[in-house]
């Protein structure tokens, strides 16, 4: 395959998730090896050594993959039904659309914007939307559209501003919160549910809400961290993709804090943002399995 023109093109993902029973990866390999494909990689994982619940990724290449989708999909519906999967496929030459949510702060913003015109997040960034005018120059610059939505703080205008914005999303497959400095609505995180990232100033549970780096810092604390999870109606509580942790001692001050938290913020998002891109995360209820 490293000689093989156009390879990258021909690459497809499946992801599996089922009751853990006997043949499955017999089923699935089986399935590959009849439509001439050749598994890239396969990872898997089960909660129990026996009746737990079963989670795979496969990654496999197919020679005119694009001609045979249809029949790759429906071809493997029969296997999927045979073992009461829920699946879902994904091609490398269909890349994901991303729409990013932003306030004041750049740092967030501008890891991802740099990482993807280096050709290191394989999607295509459709917009950025803020609150605020701060950061419109700094993403035109990048050429990505910048659209400017403000948020009033009256719920009826909070309504309106979240149905603009889902509007304006429409088509995008996953929306990142980097930091974007709102409370999303109920309706507009039922209507993405799974469909958006957000990156935590603080390593959940620990020091929820406004000035963490003054919360840590007063608590004397040891480690600073940042976490990046899936948006759900609670506040902060949804399943956890990435995390990541720095040691601190007594000698650090707030604004030491909040710079180191920064640093870890940008990379612990653009890592969980790049797993969901390449389909490495499953979410199971409250919680993600994550294949690296």
């Amino acid at each position: 395959m490293s000689n093989c023109e156009g390879c990258e093109s021909q690459v497809a993902r499946l992801l599996v998730t089922c009751q853990d029973q006997s043949g499955i990866v017999q089923a699935v390999s089986g399935f590959l090896y009849e439509q001439g494909a050749n598994i890239i990689s396969l990872d898997q994982h089960t909660t129990e050594a026996y009746g737990g619940k079963y989670f795979m990724r496969v990654e496999f290449h197919l020679n005119q993959l694009n001609a045979k989708k249809q029949s790759l999909s429906e071809g493997f519906e029969r296997v999927a039904q045979a073992f009461a999967m829920d699946w879902r496929l994904s091609y490398n030459d269909e890349p994901k659309k991303v729409g990013i949510l932003v306030s004041k702060e750049d740092h967030a913003l501008l890891e991802l914007l740099w990482r993807y015109s280096h050709g290191a997040l394989p999607c295509v960034i459709t917009k950025v939307i803020s609150n605020h005018l701060a950061l419109k120059e700094a993403t035109e610059r990048f050429g990505i559209e910048f659209v400017h939505i403000p948020v009033p703080k009256d719920e009826a205008g909070k309504e309106a501003a979240y149905a603009q914005i889902s509007q304006e999303m429409v088509g995008n497959d996953l929306l990142v919160l980097a930091r974007y400095m709102q409370i999303l609505s109920p309706t507009f995180v039922d209507e993405w549910q799974g469909k958006v990232i957000n990156i935590h100033h603080s390593f959940l549970p620990a020091f929820v809400g406004a000035n963490p780096y003054k919360q840590a810092f007063e608590k004397g604390v040891k480690l600073i961290g940042a976490t990046a999870h899936y948006v759900t109606s609670e506040l902060d509580e949804g399943p956890i993709i990435e995390q990541g942790v720095e040691r601190v001692s007594h000698a650090y001050s707030v604004s030491d804090l909040r710079e180191l938290g920064r640093d870890i913020e940008r990379d612990v998002l653009a890592r969980a943002v790049k797993w969901h891109l390449e389909d490495r995360i499953i979410i199971d209820g409250v919680k993600t399995v994550v294949f690296d």
